[in-house]
C-alpha cells in the first residue's frame, strides 16, 4: 500500500515492461475479434515527469530519457508503436508526460477491446478512475490485482492479455507470482499473461522462476539488465516472464533488448535475456 509508481516513471524498467507491452497488444490487435485486458496493478494510469516525485529520483533521465536518438531501422520497427504511444500522449498533456500501462491501452485499444484497471491503493485509484471513467471501454476497480487475477478469468471475449506489476513490498512475493500465474494459466490456458519482476539478487530470482520450466503452456524469460548484479539490495535490471507469448515477440525483443542494453547501461554494463521455459524449450 505504500507503493508509489511516480517516483519511478519511465525508468529502465518500464521502457522495457512497456515496449512489451506494446509488442503483445500489436498482436493482438491483427485479429478482428475482440479481447480484453486485465491490468492487475495499474497505478494511476499516466504520469508527469517534471513531479517533485519524478524529479525527485531522476529515474526517467537513465530510461526513457536516454531514448531520444533513434537506433537502427530494424530496432526502430520494434518500438514503433511504443514510440507511437509516447507521441500521442505528449501531445495531448504535454511533453513531461509518460503514459502507465493503463494510458497505453487507452491509446492502442480499438472501441469493441475491453480494458480492466485494477489499483487497490486508495488514492491511486481515486485517480485512476477519474482519469478513465469517460473512457467507454476502460473500467477502473477498486480491489486487490492478485484477488482480480483470480476471479476474472477468463473473460468472455477468449483472447486477451493479463499484466500482473506488482509492487514487490511484502516477503516472498516472487515466488507467490509464479504460484499465483501458475493458477491463473490452469483456469485459462489460452491466455496471455505478462508478469513482471525486479532483478536485485540474481540467484534468488532464477530459484524462484526455475518453476517456470515446468508449466503446461510456453514461457518466455525476458531481461534487462543495467548495472552489474554486484549488490542484491539494489535494482539492477528488471524483467517479464510471458505464458503463451505471441509467436514474434521473441524475435522482436532478440532484436531491441540488446540495443536498450547498450543504451541504457551504467557504468559500461549492460546485458539482456531472451529465454524460452516451458513445454517448447
Amino acid at each position: 500500500m505504500n507503493y508509489r509508481h511516480a517516483f519511478h516513471a519511465g525508468n529502465f524498467a518500464d521502457v522495457m515492461k512497456h515496449l512489451a507491452l506494446t509488442r503483445i497488444l500489436a498482436h493482438l490487435l491483427k485479429k478482428d475479434a475482440p479481447f480484453r485486458v486485465i491490468d492487475t496493478h495499474a497505478g494511476i494510469g499516466l504520469y508527469d515527469l517534471a513531479t517533485d516525485e519524478a524529479t525527485r529520483t531522476g529515474e526517467w533521465r537513465e530510461g526513457v530519457g536516454r531514448l531520444e536518438e533513434p537506433f537502427e531501422p530494424a530496432v526502430e520497427d520494434v518500438l514503433g508503436e511504443y514510440r507511437a504511444v509516447l507521441a500521442a500522449v505528449r501531445e495531448r498533456f504535454g511533453e513531461t508526460a509518460y503514459p502507465g500501462s493503463p494510458a497505453i491501452l487507452r491509446e492502442m485499444l480499438r472501441p469493441k477491446d475491453r480494458g480492466i484497471l485494477v489499483e487497490l491503493h486508495p488514492a491511486d485509484h481515486e485517480v485512476l478512475a477519474e482519469r478513465y471513467h469517460q473512457v467507454a471501454n476502460l473500467k477502473a476497480l477498486h480491489l486487490d490485482g492478485w484477488t482480480a487475477l483470480g476471479a476474472m478469468i477468463p473473460p468472455r471475449e477468449k483472447r486477451g492479455l493479463v499484466l500482473v506489476d506488482p509492487p514487490f513490498e511484502e516477503p516472498g512475493e516472487m515466488d507467490r507470482l509464479v504460484a499465483e500465474l501458475r493458477r491463473a494459466v490452469e483456469k485459462w490456458p489460452t491466455g496471455i499473461f505478462a508478469a513482471w519482476y525486479p532483478v536485485k539478487d540474481l540467484r534468488a530470482v532464477d530459484r524462484s522462476l526455475a518453476p517456470l520450466a515446468g508449466f503446461p503452456r510456453p514461457v518466455l524469460r525476458l531481461e534487462l539488465h543495467v548495472e552489474r548484479p554486484n549488490d542484491p539490495a539494489k535494482l539492477t535490471g528488471s524483467g517479464l516472464v510471458v505464458v503463451n507469448p505471441p509467436w514474434t515477440l521473441k524475435a522482436e525483443m532478440e532484436t531491441a533488448l540488446p540495443a536498450l542494453a547498450g543504451r541504457l547501461a551504467r557504468d559500461d554494463y549492460g546485458a539482456f535475456r531472451c529465454q524460452e521455459m516451458g513445454p517448447q524449450a
